[in-house]
């Protein structure tokens, strides 16, 4: 098997080369789903640990060794700490503490607190975690302590908190912040704050949005001495695909490819849902000589929690061929948690190699790299923050490559809460599946699973620079696994495909109909089955009766629950266009209304209610919500008449001539309206009779590729114009209100240009954005023009519309 596996590596490294002229906001290593999905957020995999898309540590950790000499390629180096003062996650302790703003001085060693209160830490408004409830506003807390003269730094404030915080040591302030944390930080404390002798830390945090919490404590970083020998590999380049995440490493007299991929095939679901990703690494001599190597791999186990200070219970194991690592959390609190910032605490995580001589694995705490090679033994089998460890030793090795493989996969155990009952993964529909199946699977499979992966990446970054060019290729790759693993692929009780989408970083809703439409293109291109799959949950929400308004709804609940709408405001005009314009585009894809004619009754209500309320939209929020509530929203008018038409044009497939007739001369009939009341010279306004104010028309983009010619080509050329003279160094703002913009939306105005100039000219900043953003995140499609900096949403599947221009070749060949 390894000749072939080199043999697709080396397939693979010619378009590989692709996507090297950008610079990736955050590079993608394993991408699943919203909860299994690994990031390296810096230029070299050595700068940094892991991380889950929301920021929260989910350490990867490489090491190679050639001959005696250690080499880091991936992950930072792991520090240790001793405590000086330790947090709950290490000791129950408790503090002094007030929820009644205290009289001045109250930092300050001298300071009496005998009227506050005593409790135990953490402090915070969960019924389960906390050992001291905390539901007002503010709360302040001091905590004496007793520092031993032969202490030494360097020390740092090991700290938790939601929202707001002050800290004080003895009196001086050492650290504040705007904003909460979701996992332990550290944070040095100048020399010399630190006392021999009696101490006080004191905090005050004001708890503004959301949840409530504190725990604090004082540590000193321990830096093993075997560690100080371990040198760090030199990254040679990163270089992206649709499908992978390939890394060139110099290990002293040895190269190394280490090569991510997550095998995101949209043609095959049961592959699309396995839950597992590809770690390869090869090796080669670069002096002509041979060399002892070993490789060492190992994984955190935060990867399996919510939080770092969770306990996990592990195993370890073999099975069909492999050794398998195992690791879960103790408490097993399946789908028991909802909301934005979080990650799973429920099913197990698994690292699992091909079993031989060669091939060692052990679970062990966190610790030393330079013993990384030497442990083993029984080892531990649970606690907090394990590291499941992999030793694979190569043999000597020359000029003829050697490679390891080693798998990563997840099993959730249960998905989705869908209407109350409780859903598995698609992969488990198939009779007898299990996650050692799932990982044998992808074993067995993994040379004709590579070769089909470099088929898709040559043919998507082909057609993508046909399309739109390099840069508008390039920005295809980065936006095709973040998509994607945004998204959980289920069945329904109903036997419907379910593809739910998580809101991520904006309100951690799931199935967000506004979420799911700038998504569109991709699946329009690749899969309409996957946008039934977001579509089909809203409509049945409809069709049971559970939703009763004429209007479509915003979404199905807050993931991973998906019991009924909870965002607190609908969004009429802009959902029921949305589910229109939609399922017109499905029926473009495949060449029939099968779809629509499933759902024609919910259709026909909500273009119903379009025609009554579209036109002219009344003060009300539309996907772009962030920016407020709008009135006469020209960009919404144009979704209505775009759906309208569509609606028609469903009717007319499907035989129902009068219908469409009767709406094909409704929609057709208000584009002169809507361009008498929106003009305002050269160009259109962002409001009807708005007159010095203008947006991006990203509706407009339907009538174009869907090629239903509602817009005279004077309206998009005068668009585009205007357009032109209006675009910041990072980007086109959405509109004239602020400075700030939606990358999505970019490149689907883009798709307005007649001319491939101007589509490469409005495309270029957005590119420059991805680029030379320095906010180091999973893609952010909320961005301010002039600095290229975040200022919001991350790691979202609206990236998915990057693939407009390639959705309008696929339907106007």
């Amino acid at each position: 098997m390894k000749k072939i596996c080199i043999a697709v590596l080396i397939v693979l490294s010619g378009k590989l080369m692709t996507a090297q002229g950008l610079r990736a906001p955050a590079y993608p290593l394993i991408t699943h789903d919203p909860y299994f999905s690994i990031w390296s957020t810096t230029d070299t995999l050595t700068a940094s640990t892991t991380t889950h898309w929301t920021g929260a540590s989910q350490s990867l950790l490489g090491l190679l060794k050639v001959d005696k000499a250690i080499y880091r390629f991936m992950g930072a180096s792991g520090r240790s700490y001793a405590a000086i003062l330790p947090a709950a996650d290490e000791v129950n302790y408790s503090a002094q503490y007030t929820e009644a703003a205290p009289a001045e001085g109250w930092m300050n060693p001298a300071f009496d607190d005998g009227g506050w209160k005593k409790g135990a830490a953490p402090f915070g408004d969960d019924a389960v975690r906390s050992k001291t409830q905390w539901r007002s506003a503010d709360l302040w807390m001091r905590r004496a302590f007793t520092v031993k003269g032969s202490e030494t730094g360097p020390f740092y404030l090991k700290l938790w908190h939601d929202d707001n915080v002050e800290v004080y040591l003895n009196g001086a302030l050492i650290y504040q912040r705007k904003g909460w944390t979701n996992n332990f930080i550290y944070i040095p404390i100048e020399a010399g704050r630190v006392k021999a002798g009696n101490n006080l830390l004191a905090i005050h945090v004001a708890n503004t949005a959301g949840g409530a919490w504190l725990d604090a404590g004082i540590v000193k970083e321990v830096i093993p001495v075997e560690d100080q020998a371990v040198r760090t590999a030199v990254q040679k380049s990163v270089i992206m695909n649709a499908t992978q995440t390939r890394y060139q490493f110099t290990c002293g007299k040895v190269d190394l490819t280490l090569t991510f991929t997550s095998p995101l095939l949209m043609n095959d679901l049961n592959l699309l849902s396995r839950p597992v990703s590809y770690m390869v690494s090869q090796v080669r001599s670069n002096d002509g000589a041979q060399h002892d190597v070993s490789l060492y791999f190992g994984a955190s186990t935060n990867i399996a929690v919510n939080t770092a200070v969770q306990p996990v219970k592990t195993e370890q194991y073999a099975a069909d061929g492999l050794a398998i690592l195992k690791a879960g959390s103790v408490e097993q609190p399946v789908l028991q948690k909802k909301g934005d910032n979080l990650r799973i605490d429920w099913g197990y995580f698994y690292v699992a190699a091909p079993a031989g001589a060669g091939v060692r694995q052990y679970v062990s705490q966190e610790g030393s790299l330079g013993k990384a090679f030497q442990a083993g033994g029984a080892g531990v089998s649970s606690g907090k923050q394990l590291m499941l460890n992999t030793v694979c030793s190569l043999g000597k090795v020359g000029a003829t490559p050697k490679e390891q493989l080693i798998l990563l996969g997840y099993d959730d155990l249960y998905s989705i809460q869908y209407f109350h009952q409780n859903l598995q993964a698609w992969w488990k529909l198939q009779p007898g599946a299990t996650i050692e199946g799932q990982l044998s699977a992808a074993f067995s499979g993994y040379a004709d699973v590579m070769a089909k992966c470099a088929a898709f990446n040559d043919k998507m970054y082909v057609d993508a620079v046909a399309a739109g060019g390099e840069k508008y290729a390039q920005l295809c790759v980065l936006a095709y696994r973040q998509s994607i693993a945004a998204h959980k692929l289920v069945k329904s009780p109903e036997g419907e495909i379910l593809f739910l989408s998580k809101e991520n970083f904006s309100n951690g809703s799931i199935n967000t109909v506004d979420v799911t439409y700038p998504s569109a293109p991709l699946y329009l291109v690749y899969n309409p089955d996957l946008l039934k799959g977001m579509l089909n949950g809203i409509f049945y929400f409809s069709e049971s009766g559970k939703w009763t308004k004429p209007f479509s709804a915003h979404d199905l609940g807050t993931y991973p629950l998906a019991n009924g709408q909870t965002y607190g405001e609908d969004m009429p005009v802009e959902e029921s266009g949305n589910m229109i314009i939609l399922t017109t585009a499905i029926a473009r894809a495949e060449g029939n209304a099968d779809y629509a004619k499933k759902h024609w009754n919910t259709l026909t209500v909500w273009a119903q209610y379009l025609a009554e309320a579209g036109f002219d939209p009344a003060n009300q929020l539309c996907t772009d919500d962030f920016a407020g509530h709008l009135a006469r929203n020209a960009n919404l008018s144009i979704k209505a008449i775009v759906a309208l038409d569509g609606y028609a044009q469903l009717a007319r497939t499907l035989g129902y001539a009068d219908t469409a007739d009767k709406y094909e001369a409704l929609a057709k009939s208000m584009v002169p309206k809507w361009m008498e009341l929106a003009d305002d010279d050269d160009h259109y306004s962002l409001t009807f009779g708005g007159k010095g104010t203008w947006s991006q028309k990203y509706n407009m983009v339907w009538d174009k590729v869907l090629g239903l010619g509602l817009f005279p080509a004077e309206v998009y050329a005068k668009e585009i114009n205007y357009y032109l003279t209006k675009q910041n160094e990072y980007g086109l703002p959405l509109d004239s209100r602020k400075t700030y913009t939606k990358s999505d939306w970019i490149l689907w105005t883009a798709v307005l240009a007649a001319r491939q100039q101007d589509f490469e000219a409005i495309v270029a900043p957005v590119w420059r954005y991805a680029d030379e953003t320095t906010t180091r995140v999973p893609l952010s499609d909320w961005h301010e023009t002039t600095d290229g900096k975040q200022v919001g949403f991350q790691a979202r599947s609206v990236v998915g519309g990057y693939f407009m221009k390639l959705l309008e070749v696929k339907l106007n060949k």
